[in-house]
Formats: C-alpha cells, sequence, structure tokens
C-alpha cells in the first residue's frame, strides 16, 4: 500500500478541528493501521467526529525509548484533554496523550469543542480482528502463557520520528535551533520561554562536559532510601515538598526506591493539586511489555511535564510521584512555587564563578578559593 498524500494543515495552538470519521481515517492508514509509521490506536477510534482544540503542534518528541534525546517528527499535534486510556493495552495507566497527525483532522471554523464520545453509541464499527486492533500487539506468540508485547505511539517513537540534524564542522548546524523558533511561530511557548529553556539547555550542556552540577540540582545522596504510606486515593489534595526535602529522600541517581525524581518535576514542589489516580500497571517502552508497579506510584491532575528542561518537548505526559514526597493539604488548587527552582541566573554565576577559581587555584597551586562562594540556592 503506499503512503496516504495528503496536505498539511499548519495548525496553530488555540485552532479548533474536527477529527475525521472512522472510515476517512481508515483511508490513510497502511496495513499495519499506521501512517508515515505513526500508529493510530484503537483508544483514538471514540474521538472520531467530535470538534476539540489543539493544545500544541507537535514537531518534536522525546526519546523515551533509548533515552539519546530529542526526535523530530511533522505534521502532528495534540489536542486538548485527550489523553489514551490504555483500554486496548493492557490497561496501562500511564495516561500518555496520544499524537494526531493533520490527516486525521480538519480545521473548522465553528469554536464550540465536543465531549468524548461514550462506549455506549456504537463507537466501534470495527470487528475485532481488523488491523487497527491486531496493530496494538508488536509481536505474536505460540506460547498461550507468554507476556504479550504492546505497540502503541510511546513504544514506536523512534520509527515515525528522526534524529535532528548532525553536527557540521564542529558546530551545531543552525536547523537544530528551528525547533524553538517553530514553538514561537506555531503558540506552544513565548519568546521569553524560548530564550530561558536555551539559556539553561546550553548551561548544563557545559556543566554535563566538565562534570558540573546542572540546574536546577536534584542529585540525592542515600544508599537506602526512605519510604512513606499515605494510603492516598483519587480526589485527595496534596501539596508537593519543597525540592529540598524530596532531594533529601534520593539516591546518587535521583531516584527514590527506583522510581526518579526528575528535574521537570521541580516546578510542582510547593503547590497543592488532586490525586488524579494510583497507578498500579503501564506499559514499559522499551520492552512493550506491561509492568506491574510494585510500590506506590501517584498522578497528579494538572500537573503534566512542561519540557523546560528537555528543549520544550510538547508531549505533556504525567511524572510519577512517590508518597514521601507529598503531604495531605486542604484548601485551593495552587501551582508550585516560582523559588522551587531557585534562580537560574544566580546559579549559574555562582557555578560559573566555582569553576573559574577552581582552575585558578589549579593552576597557582593554591588552596581551595570556592569556600569563599556561598552555595547556589
Amino acid at each position: 500500500m503506499q503512503t496516504y498524500r495528503y496536505r498539511p494543515l499548519n495548525l496553530t495552538v488555540g485552532e479548533f478541528v474536527e477529527v475525521l470519521s472512522v472510515p476517512e481515517i481508515l483511508d490513510t492508514l497502511d496495513e499495519g493501521a499506521r501512517l508515515e509509521a505513526m500508529p493510530f490506536m484503537p483508544e483514538m477510534l471514540k474521538f472520531a467526529g467530535g470538534r476539540f482544540r489543539v493544545a500544541k503542534q507537535v514537531s518534536k518528541t522525546c526519546d523515551r525509548v533509548t533515552r539519546t534525546g530529542l526526535r523530530i517528527l511533522r505534521d502532528s499535534v495534540l489536542l486538548e484533554g485527550i489523553r489514551c486510556d490504555g483500554e486496548f493495552h493492557g490497561g496501562c495507566e500511564a495516561g500518555c496523550t496520544l499524537l494526531w497527525k493533520e490527516a486525521w483532522l480538519r480545521r473548522v471554523d465553528d469554536d464550540r469543542p465536543s465531549a468524548p464520545r461514550e462506549a455506549s453509541d456504537g463507537r466501534f464499527p470495527l470487528s475485532a480482528e481488523h488491523g487497527v486492533f491486531k496493530a496494538t500487539r508488536a509481536e505474536a506468540s505460540s506460547d498461550p502463557s507468554a507476556d504479550p508485547v504492546y505497540s502503541c505511539q510511546a513504544t514506536d517513537v523512534l520509527k515515525f520520528t528522526t534524529p535532528p540534524e548532525k553536527h557540521v564542522n564542529n558546530f551545531k548546524n543552525v536547523k537544530n535551533l528551528f525547533h524553538y523558533w517553530h514553538d514561537v511561530r506555531c503558540g506552544n511557548a513565548r519568546f521569553g520561554t524560548v530564550l530561558r529553556v536555551m539559556a539553561i539547555s546550553a548551561f548544563n550542556h557545559v556543566q554535563r562536559r566538565r562534570g558540573g552540577v546542572t540546574y536546577p540540582p536534584v542529585s540525592g545522596a542515600l544508599t537506602n532510601t526512605p519510604t512513606c504510606s499515605l494510603d492516598l486515593e483519587p480526589g485527595d489534595l496534596v501539596r508537593v515538598k519543597s525540592r529540598e526535602e524530596i532531594v533529601a529522600t534520593l539516591d546518587v541517581g535521583e531516584r527514590n526506591r527506583g522510581l526518579s525524581f526528575d528535574k521537570e518535576m521541580v516546578p510542582f514542589c510547593g503547590g497543592t493539586y488532586r490525586v488524579l489516580r494510583r497507578v498500579k500497571k503501564i506499559i514499559d517502552e522499551p520492552t512493550g511489555k506491561l509492568i506491574d508497579m510494585k510500590r506506590d506510584c501517584i498522578i497528579l491532575d494538572e500537573a503534566a511535564c512542561q519540557g523546560w528542561y528537555h528543549e520544550l518537548c510538547p508531549r505533556g505526559l504525567y511524572p510519577f510521584w512517590r508518597e514521601i514526597w507529598l503531604t495531605r493539604a486542604t484548601g485551593p488548587v495552587s501551582m508550585g512555587e516560582p523559588s522551587g527552582q531557585g534562580s537560574f541566573v544566580l546559579f549559574a554565576l555562582t557555578q560559573t564563578t566555582r569553576a573559574a577559581l577552581t582552575r585558578l587555584a589549579r593552576i597557582f597551586g593554591l588552596k581551595d578559593l570556592t569556600r569563599a562562594v556561598p552555595p547556589a540556592p
């Protein structure tokens, strides 16, 4: 089957679109239920015919399979309020955002969004043997007792994305920075936000190369990490502890009992949120296998990754929280404290000064001069 040809819509954030009907979408797919290698997942069928606002234009995404950095894709968007419910992928509870090719959408002038359809309205006019459902498995096993290997947009991200431009003459190709301009042009981010993210990214790159501390600092020092049980349930109100309190629970790998505390979680420190759900099982993206979460794992409502420390990746995936990083709270929901991350400018100046003094001390055989520099916030 030849690749379906279509004209990109060049959608921007805030525009309203209508998801095509199921037959129209099926006409765009190959025999593997994919368009340009991106899977159309059966969890997306229930949104056919609905109208939604564009949440983000997606021209890049993080590689969560091999952890090699940014990946590039095209003609794809996220729609507001649409996440995967894992119904056809073993009940995976990660709640990933769903990627939509522009070929599956049409631009509309009516700005009235529609609610997702209910299961009772005959949303699946397809047999269980249709390729859309078959494509949820990466491979078939002759052993009925073997664990299934699932295939979804998260596990197959390397198939429908490409790496950024390579380095040219030891300088980074200017095209590598084009994705930032795209963020501004399509409405993903403001110009000031892009400048700050670029500055932090450049600083952290230098710090990693010389073995320095990156921003914001989240490195732990424990060998055995502590635990805490709050018995949280969906709807409970919690406050995220401060960055310093959470770092005190982490090991040298920035983990608590195997679960990492990512830099993208720092902006939520000090904020008050509602528990969306307890996560009991997710699909492991590198292997495609469904794994059980052995310990407490919480998703907070309205606390999705902003991509501030991952080159403004727009996916908005949910980070997972240990209960020891939270406390029960009362009062209104509020965002994290701006001071939770600490001042980047002050942090960068402190680290740069300490690096310069260390180098001078090494050159002239002096004592440690960094003692005169106060620690970074």
